[in-house]
């Protein structure tokens, strides 16, 4: 059953069962591949992109749930890369090995987006999800607050 969604800005019709998991539709169908599996259970948030705003485990949400919601994804959140998340994270150098941080950078855009002046608890609680097997967890929260505008 054809499903319509907004990927991206870009309207789309995919052609798969609405319990299909998001990431797959990103990655498999849309061919967006900056999405990452990481655990397939939604703890570990390499997958995590936004809904409607809001960040999601893509691994774990049906297609046919995200309905009429925008979907955004690393792909998308900046055409020229310059959201303010991205350039901090750029400028504070966050990430080593990178498998995780498309699903970091989107969790913390979401986090901006909505929380002016976040606090570190605000940012601790927002990214607790999120694993880092490289451990740059105090980078992280230093580009978030950059990103926000908050002294770091």
């Amino acid at each position: 059953m054809p499903l319509k969604l907004t990927v991206n800005n870009v309207a789309a019709t995919v052609d798969v069962s609405p319990d299909m998991p998001l990431l797959w539709v990103l990655r498999d169908v849309l061919n967006l591949k900056g999405s990452k599996y990481g655990c397939g259970i939604g703890v570990c948030g390499a997958c995590t992109v936004l809904v409607g705003g809001h960040a999601v485990r893509s691994c774990m949400t049906k297609i046919g749930a995200v309905g009429s919601q925008p979907v955004t994804t690393i792909e998308g959140l900046s055409p020229d890369g310059l959201h303010p998340v991205q350039v901090a994270w750029e400028a504070l150098d966050v990430p080593q090995c990178g498998y995780c941080q498309s699903g970091q950078i989107m969790t913390a855009a979401a986090l901006v987006a909505k929380t002016t002046n976040p606090s570190d608890s605000d940012i601790d609680e927002a990214m607790r999800g999120n694993l880092c097997r490289c451990g740059t967890y105090q980078r992280i929260r230093q580009a978030i607050k950059l990103a926000a505008g908050v002294k770091a």
